[in-house]
């Protein structure tokens, strides 16, 4: 494994010296029908870090900073509603973490997009957009190109919907995303094609206008549950089954995979139940039931953990979220254990409370997830991150904000990374093995 990964590497820098002339090897693509996984400032990204970042310490920190929005417009997702009306924005907020390459219309038109695990509609920024970045999609060089107007079926799926109340029109909606960032958007339909796979006819929204800069440059493609999500819209083609290996952020020249469909994932891997709330049907709930920090079950109340469909509370899976966050008490308790057993000063360094001398790393303990049927003992790289000078080693963790009144714990992709996570809707399971993601 270790020469295999010597020689990926020396083909890569060969690659970019040479522009593999007369070469098909593309450094940046992953083989077969699997999608790439990018993270959002990598070699193979387009995008460059909206902060100067000195090192991968400071580019997480950085992305980590809009956790608490995340955590807010999460928080707010399960809250219980005083009406079954949906959000009136249809809000969303800043995940870009992992982009992914897709090909819109026909002839396809690649855009680098976003992965979201707790959103469902698709959107990209389309040609005549104001206020969008160069890179928008020309819907008039698509043969197989439609908009859609508010009498189609699907219009009554996405939020923020603005249709006339007589006869009919194009199917508006709104979005907000993150920092008081905004957009409006036309329900469309077209060609998208995924690695090899042509999905025809698939619903998306085509951004007109957009207010403020933290909307996601080429888009976002939703993979949760919901009726407007990519499981949903392909149907019998992925048979409700994805699965992703997101790579680690120090990985700045390799990517991840995204398999989509049943077929090459991985047979033997552990599963945990996927628990459903019909209050917010696209989120993925896991049912934790404890937590361990070296040998110690740390004790938690067992209803800072329970699912509870009605007040929303309980543990999900998030591709948007850097680190995991957990309701306070919960936070405190395995803070505190962690503590405990390690040695020297605790100091801060951002998002992160719990920080110790690298000295003494060796004794730090591991932190090991209890799921119902699986027991998730994270590799150390995905408990600890080391301050950009290497002096300092912290707990990649944090609880929730403070002026957040959250009842969702969120296991978020720093501890996901280097991890094949399987997502089986159909089943309604959750699987997790190791992998090296690059």
């Amino acid at each position: 494994m270790e020469h295999s990964n010597i020689l990926v590497t020396l083909v890569f820098f060969i690659c970019l010296s040479t522009s593999c002339i007369g070469s098909s090897f593309d450094p940046c693509s992953s083989p077969g029908s699997d999608l790439s996984v990018i993270p959002m400032y990598g070699k193979c990204s387009p995008f460059d870090s909206p902060k100067p970042a000195t090192s991968w310490v400071d580019t997480i920190l950085n992305m980590a900073s809009n956790d608490p929005k995340r955590i807010s417009y999460l928080s707010s997702l399960v809250a219980p509603k005083p009406t079954p009306a949906p959000i009136a924005s249809g809000q969303v907020i800043n995940a870009g973490n992992y982009v992914v390459r897709v090909k819109i219309g026909t002839p396809g038109q690649l855009f680098f997009m976003v992965l979201d695990t707790s959103n469902d509609a698709a959107w990209i920024p389309c040609s005549g957009c104001t206020g969008c970045s160069s890179a928008v999609f020309a819907s008039n060089s698509s043969t197989t190109y439609a908009s859609l107007d508010c009498s189609v079926p699907e219009c009554t799926q996405v939020s923020g919907v603005s249709c006339p109340t007589v006869g009919s029109g194009s199917c508006l909606f709104n979005r907000s995303y993150g920092a008081g960032s905004t957009f409006l958007a036309t329900l469309s339909r077209d060609t998208l094609t995924l690695g090899n796979n042509v999905n025809p006819n698939y619903g998306f929204g085509c951004v007109n206008t957009i207010s403020g800069g933290s909307i996601p440059p080429q888009g976002l493609l939703g993979l949760g549950r919901g009726p407007m999500s990519l499981l949903s819209q392909t149907g019998p083609v992925y048979s409700g089954v994805f699965s992703y290996c997101l790579p680690s952020f120090k990985s700045y020249y390799f990517s991840g995979s995204l398999k989509l469909g049943p077929v090459g994932q991985p047979k033997n891997i552990r599963t945990t139940p996927l628990l459903k709330n019909p209050h917010r049907p696209s989120l993925y709930y896991v049912n934790l039931t404890g937590v361990s920090v070296g040998r110690v079950n740390v004790p938690i109340a067992a209803e800072l953990l329970a699912f509870d469909p009605n007040t929303g509370s309980g543990t999900i899976i998030d591709s948007g979220t850097v680190i995991t966050r957990f309701v306070q008490p919960v936070y405190i308790s395995i803070r505190d254990e962690f503590r405990k057993q390690i040695t020297g000063t605790i100091s801060s360094l951002g998002a992160f409370d719990t920080c110790f001398a690298a000295t003494n790393e060796e004794i730090a303990p591991t932190i090991t997830f209890h799921f119902t049927g699986l027991d998730l003992k994270l590799p150390m790289e995905n408990v600890l991150i080391h301050s950009s000078s290497g002096s300092l080693a912290c707990l990649a963790m944090a609880a929730a904000p403070n002026n957040v009144n959250s009842v969702l714990n969120v296991i978020a992709n720093l501890q996901q990374q280097n991890l094949r996570i399987l997502f089986d809707t159909v089943n309604s399971r959750l699987g997790i093995a190791r992998e090296l993601c690059n």
